[in-house]
């Protein structure tokens, strides 16, 4: 029997290409890479949105290659090792106690990948850290168990709470979706005020890389960039703060700034009954730096 190898070529080929698509169809299921929000099946992070974020994920997807190698590295120490050194009959065992090359080097190299993975650490805390001008802020405060948003330049404040789940539209998700999302303009950099009225709770958001304790009785702060594009950002409080923990979803609306103008003078009207405590005003320099809180 004569075989036409192009053929048989030609057909493995086809079946290659399709097993790959196959495999590509199912990363795009498991992915969660296209929305800033948790996903069944979640494998990766979430979609970074802003340069912090960004540079957060470069710095976990190098970290996971180190981690990997080294944990490879030891592995094949320990296979090595086993095999080797396995109990065989009438073995001459070694007397060797100490080896001054392998204990320079199990000092060294530890010390080496330390400082290498420093470097890209101290640069991403000190890009979050350092007071850069931004062009509005935010004041959060984590409450019993709902946030409430206030914008110190407009003079509007208002509370946040879940959706219940019999309340839910369409487009909304369970357990992720508010009543009264935080609007913020596209392509604007942020400053958050954080803090508490009551037990410890956590401003978290994944995508924008968000993750401040808020405390009473004291003000935490950091800023982030949204990007452009109108989208949300969903989060959650992940500090267990009593029984309704579950219950304090987080959302940040990005609008277009026409948008968002509309929403402003909307919300100062809908929000103008809420009153204004003398806690809640906060001093600001011309270009919106926070200044110290007293």
């Amino acid at each position: 029997m004569k075989i036409n190898f192009q053929t048989v070529f030609t057909s493995w080929k086809k079946k290659i290409v399709v097993i790959i698509y196959g495999f590509l169809l199912i990363f795009s299921y498991v992915n969660p890479a296209i929305s800033s929000e948790p996903k069944p099946w979640q494998m990766d992070l979430q979609e970074p949105a802003g340069i912090i974020a960004t540079k957060a994920t470069d710095l976990h997807n190098f970290l996971l290659v180190v981690i990997t190698l080294i944990s490879v590295f030891v592995l094949g120490l320990l296979v090595y090792v086993c095999i080797k050194f396995r109990e065989k009959p009438n073995v001459q065992p070694s007397k060797t106690s100490h080896n001054t090359i392998i204990e320079i080097i199990w000092t060294v190299v530890p010390v080496l990948i330390l400082v290498v993975i420093a470097i890209p650490s101290f640069k991403l805390l000190y890009l979050t850290e350092a007071d850069k001008p931004v062009d509005m802020v935010v004041k959060v405060s984590g409450a019993q168990w709902y946030w409430n948003y206030e914008y110190p330049d407009e003079e509007i404040s208002f509370d946040s709470y879940i959706v219940a789940e019999e309340d839910l539209k369409d487009d909304q998700k369970r357990m992720l979706d508010v009543d009264n999302p935080l609007v913020v303009p596209e392509g604007t950099r942020i400053k958050f005020l954080i803090t508490g009225n009551d037990v410890m709770h956590s401003f978290f958001v994944p995508s924008l890389a968000l993750q401040v304790y808020s405390i009473a009785g004291r003000i935490n702060e950091i800023w982030t960039e949204v990007p452009l594009g109108k989208k949300k950002y969903y989060g959650q409080c992940n500090q267990i703060c009593g029984v309704n923990h579950a219950y304090m979803p987080i959302v940040i609306q990005a609008l277009p700034k026409d948008e968002y103008e509309v929403w402003l003078k909307e919300a100062k009207v809908k929000f103008a009954s809420i009153t204004k405590k003398g806690i809640n005003k906060i001093a600001l320099l011309d270009k919106k730096e926070v200044k110290e809180l007293k």
